[in-house]
């Protein structure tokens, strides 16, 4: 299986660099090609300055990621969550990378669009220092929603699946191991 992770914390070293690196580790154990995205390390430019209404120039780690994208059969995602979303460098890519007529393309006369990325599957990793309780009672799981549906499906990535690794602020040594533990399984499991 081809594997793209794709990792949106601006730091170059985090909890979330963690996860990432032991996914991918899982992930090539079992066999699969990986290639890692790494948002901290591209240069590009995150603001889709004229919306839709005029492309940008794409720059070479922009192209490249875009590329790996369409090479992979699976895109895992892994952020933490700032203030009920994802961090702006990583939507900043998104907007700039899923673009018209290559995630997706609007259909003339209808409110539905065609899904350029069917066939693919992803797995959504995400961060947070408040509770997952919380995040789901207080929020309704907005970023859920946001990446897995008005983003991953809207472009035809399905099944998408969430997890959501809350408190990390107050995890322990043994419980972020247990975590990293996780995460390097779902890379074996391929989800």
């Amino acid at each position: 299986m081809k594997i793209v992770v794709i990792y949106g914390h601006p730091l170059a070293d985090s909890f979330c660099q963690q996860i990432a690196d032991e996914y991918a580790a899982g992930a090539l154990s079992k066999g699969s090609q990986v290639r890692k995205i790494e948002l901290s390390k591209m240069e590009f430019n995150p603001l889709l300055k004229f919306g839709y209404k005029k492309r940008m120039t794409e720059e070479p780690d922009l192209i490249w990621a875009k590329e790996s994208i369409l090479w992979a059969d699976h895109l895992v995602f892994v952020y933490p969550m700032w203030w009920g979303s994802m961090p702006s460098l990583l939507k900043g890519f998104i907007d700039r990378a899923l673009t018209p007529g290559y995630a997706f393309k609007y259909v003339d006369g209808s409110y539905f669009n065609e899904k350029l990325l069917k066939g693919k599957t992803a797995r959504v990793i995400v961060t947070s220092d408040a509770p997952k309780w919380y995040v789901i009672l207080k929020w309704r799981n907005m970023a859920k929603v946001q990446m897995k549906e008005t983003i991953l499906k809207y472009c035809g990535v399905s099944p998408v699946r969430y997890s959501h690794i809350g408190s990390v602020k107050w995890l322990k040594e043994k419980q972020l191991k247990k975590w990293l533990k996780k995460s390097f399984d779902w890379g074996i499991a391929l989800n």
